[in-house]
């Protein structure tokens, strides 16, 4: 009757579908790529795939156990499983509370780019100065922020089957179709650089992109790489963030969520590898290995450029790849709104509909202050990363380089050391199931897992 009164996923397939929807965000289409081509293409994914059928299994499989056996939102799962766990619930839902508002604000850049591009005006978001030119804008931005909100707030106000779950079933299988396309386009493309005379192909830029070249490759940069990978992971796979556990609170006992899980990962890398084809290539054809190190700024600066060298076509292919974008990224903000509305209702007993209306009017007053801090509250402030960041910056760095490593640390002291890995292997096998990487989970939850991710935020805390 709870789980009823709570909403419910009616199916593997709609929970499969809804937490990879969760998963392919912005975090596999913006970010892989460009870490990607930074960290030598085919190492970074050389290490990504290890990392996610290891160090990502084991995270969302605890997430998801944890979020089924105790029926409970984030806020208050943790502490069902172990009273004195209590406060972990709140910092797990903290996650979820600081990226909303920018990831909304990043929502309606996208929003932005494909009406631009709808409207035959890609040439224009081709020229330098654009991107700064809009973001710095006063009103532009908050008009697009509100209209990424209210598609983020119809979904999860139509609740977990009518709402969420009908969402994934629509919008993932037209995205993998979208990014299919693009990506075997991508794989055609051939230009001529008139300055140098060479002419680079899409096939080339795969080449680039697939085979790890080890050569010259010292000990320090590969340890790099794998930090770069396991962080991409909680981009990836929506683990330390409350969101796993909070879908996982809809999936019903009857589900196999050790099979779900493999095919969440499964789904999820081959998004994030063909978000990556569907890229690199590209870029690397009209712009060369310099065009490739172009950073956060690869999905709104340059590829613009990249379409707009493609002439008409380049019109069309971008107006489809804004469009794919949007169905990632509102897939996603309305797992991150999910994590807090269902905490809301868990532990303060309100409707669906009254914590939803609470969750949006923050995540409106929260992303017009995102907006306003390339203007109105303009500043820069050294990061210990390294980097030099605004007010969305500082939310980026605080929640995914500092909160998410202590939640998913705590979480593995929690069920490595004090609930012990029998509390997520027995809600995994509840129905009899085969569970055939449990010795590799125990070991991941008890010790590597603890220990990459201490590394992960020392390096994060800029300590090394």
């Amino acid at each position: 009757m709870t789980e009823k009164k709570r909403g419910s996923f009616s199916g593997s397939i709609g929970f499969v579908l809804a937490a990879a929807g969760s998963a392919v965000g912005l975090g596999n289409i913006w970010r892989f790529p460009y870490l990607a081509a930074k960290d030598n293409g085919g190492l970074f994914i050389f290490c990504y795939l290890i990392l996610v059928f290891t160090f990502g299994f084991t995270l969302l499989t605890t997430e998801i156990a944890i979020g089924r056996k105790t029926k409970q939102s984030p806020l208050t799962a943790y502490g069902k499983i172990n009273r004195k766990f209590g406060f972990l619930g709140s910092l797990a839902t903290l996650v979820p509370i600081i990226i909303l508002p920018y990831y909304c604000a990043i929502g309606g850049w996208v929003f932005k780019y494909f009406i631009t591009f709808i409207s035959g005006k890609g040439a224009a978001a081709a020229q330098d100065g654009y991107f700064t030119s809009f973001i710095s804008g006063k009103s532009e931005p908050i008009i697009w922020l509100l209209v990424f909100i209210a598609a983020t707030a119809g979904v999860v106000l139509g609740g977990v089957d009518k709402g969420i779950e009908k969402m994934g079933k629509i919008l993932m299988p037209i995205l993998v179709v979208l990014i299919i396309g693009i990506s075997v386009f991508s794989l055609t493309l051939k230009y001529t650089d008139e300055a140098t005379g060479i002419t680079r192909t899409g096939l080339q830029g795969l080449k680039l992109y697939l085979i790890p070249n080890f050569k010259g490759v010292t000990f320090k940069q590969f340890f790099l790489v794998i930090m770069d990978a396991m962080g991409q992971l909680f981009y990836s796979i929506s683990v330390a963030m409350g969101i796993m556990v909070a879908y996982g609170s809809y999936v019903p006992d009857k589900t196999n969520i050790n099979k779900s899980i493999n095919q969440i990962e499964i789904f999820d890398t081959i998004v994030a590898i063909l978000a990556g084809l569907m890229i690199v290539p590209a870029v690397y054809v009209f712009a060369g290995t310099e065009g490739m190190s172009a950073g956060p700024g690869l999905m709104f600066i340059s590829l613009p450029k990249v379409f707009n060298q493609m002439g008409k076509v380049g019109i069309v292919i971008g107006v489809i790849f804004f469009l794919m974008v949007i169905f990632a990224a509102v897939s996603s903000s309305v797992s991150i709104m999910e994590a807090i509305v269902a905490s809301i209702m868990d532990k303060f007993k309100l409707s669906r509909k009254k914590s939803a209306v609470l969750v949006t009017a923050y995540a409106v007053i929260f992303g017009i202050i995102v907006c306003l801090g390339y203007n109105v509250f303009y500043f820069e402030l050294k990061l210990p990363t390294g980097s030099v960041g605004q007010i969305l910056d500082v939310f980026d760095y605080f929640s995914n380089n500092i909160l998410m490593p202590i939640v998913a640390i705590l979480t593995c002291i929690l069920i490595g050391w004090v609930a012990k890995p029998k509390t997520v292997i027995d809600e995994v096998t509840k129905n009899g199931e085969k569970f055939g990487r449990k010795y590799i989970y125990i070991g991941m939850v008890k010790v590597v897992a603890p220990v990459l991710l201490a590394i992960l935020l020392l390096q994060a805390l800029g300590v090394f």
